[in-house]
């Protein structure tokens, strides 16, 4: 009996010679140790039809990183908004009004996560790998279809012409395609879709209809009175009072979403002159209206370029703001300036005065003239000071091109 159960339990060891050491707690304080022992190597071989079949070691095979998790993670997060996006413009489309429901900061730490600023890098490469003649057709034309491109306005319409996607993307458009609108005193800087538009209040501007972000955090701290001309107010005052140079005047704001399918430069909106330049390193989320009206201070996380100076009513800026594949943004005038660059930490800014002893004016822009290009397309904001008898000729969502007027005294 006692040979039976020895060679019993021999056969036992022998079919399960995969398995490892394990203990199992029974009640009472009952530790029953079972000895496994590994007799062949974790990487198995199979064979069949005399082929060689290796399979990988199962803790290679299952080995998650914490980057490929937050990447995953991320990433699926991120398409699963671009969906709540797209159902929200179907609601729109048919006039029912969305009500706001702002993204908690796990949900915004989340979308953070995702490496925009790495993939809009990445992007920019991709886009400037020149395509084989026979490919520039079928790829841009299936762009032209997805965004609704409207070729004819091109300055070239072959699009044989356009080594790659970048060059494509920054094309000029006829002279004529874009008359600008003389008559009135601010005119759009861009192609676009008005997000909101008004006057600023309690230092806080909108973004889209019911979310806002603070005008300072945009802007960034006060500059010097000697490049800006800023108003000698106590500093009581609120950052919006000290903004405003002339009794009797009002702070206005403007948002222009730029969709991937409109022109990409940017004007200059009036006449006037650009005396500093704010650079903040920051996020690349998406700045599609959805977007827009989900993440409060949106803009505020993105990298954005912050042009400030004066107009003949006081107080210009124009801030370009970037987003998920837009971390190329250029000022032609600015060849200092570098964006998306791994140099840069986010949460920070640099500053660039263009006074200087041989140019106590700053550089001086007139109305339409070109003035810097995004990578593929994003969102300008102007902030400026106006008589309160400045009136807006917008509706909010209603689709812009450059030249044609925003408003008027």
């Amino acid at each position: 009996m006692a040979a039976a159960v020895a060679r019993g339990s021999r056969a036992v060891l022998r079919r399960s010679s995969l398995l490892t050491s394990c203990n199992f707690l029974l009640p009472g304080n009952l530790c029953i140790r079972t000895q496994v022992l590994w007799k062949q190597p974790p990487c198995r071989n199979f064979f069949s039809d005399k082929k060689k079949l290796h399979t990988a070691p199962v803790r290679q095979v299952f080995r998650l990183r914490p980057f490929h998790v937050l990447v995953a993670t991320g990433g699926g997060y991120a398409g699963y908004r671009k969906y709540e996006d797209y159902k929200l413009e179907q609601l729109e489309k048919r006039g029912i009004e969305v009500p706001v429901k702002l993204a908690s900061k796990w949900e915004v730490a989340l979308y953070k996560s995702v490496p925009t600023r790495l993939l809009s890098r990445a992007w920019g490469r991709l886009n400037q790998v020149e395509l084989p003649t026979w490919l520039r057709k079928p790829v841009y034309s299936l762009y032209i279809w997805t965004f609704g491109v409207n070729m004819k306005e091109a300055a070239v319409e072959d699009l044989h012409h356009y080594r790659n996607l970048s060059e494509f993307f920054r094309r000029k458009l006829k002279p004529q395609a874009r008359p600008v609108c003389c008559l009135h005193s601010v005119i759009s800087p861009s192609d676009g879709k008005i997000l909101n538009f008004g006057q600023v209040k309690n230092c806080e501007v909108e973004q889209v209809k019911g979310v806002t972000y603070s005008l300072e955090s945009f802007l960034g701290p006060r500059i010097s009175t000697e490049e800006l001309r800023f108003s000698q107010a106590p500093p009581g005052n609120s950052f919006q009072q000290q903004l405003v140079t002339k009794e009797g005047n009002e702070l206005y704001h403007c948002v222009i979403y730029l969709a991937p399918g409109d022109y990409h430069c940017f004007h200059s909106p009036t006449d006037w002159r650009v005396s500093h330049r704010r650079h903040f390193p920051g996020s690349l989320m998406s700045v599609n209206p959805g977007v827009a009206r989900w993440i409060k201070e949106l803009f505020c996380h993105n990298e954005r370029v912050v042009l400030t100076g004066n107009w003949k009513h006081g107080f210009f800026s124009l801030t370009a703001v970037g987003a998920t594949n837009v971390g190329s943004i250029r000022i032609y005038f600015d060849q200092d300036l570098h964006t998306n660059s791994p140099s840069y930490s986010k949460g920070s800014y640099n500053d660039f005065s263009f006074i200087s002893n041989n140019n106590k004016k700053g550089i001086p822009m007139r109305k339409g003239e070109h003035l810097g290009e995004f990578n593929l397309g994003s969102t300008i904001v102007l902030i400026f000071e106006a008589p309160k008898d400045f009136k807006f000729h917008l509706k909010a969502g209603q689709k812009i091109r450059f030249g044609e007027a925003l408003g008027s005294l």
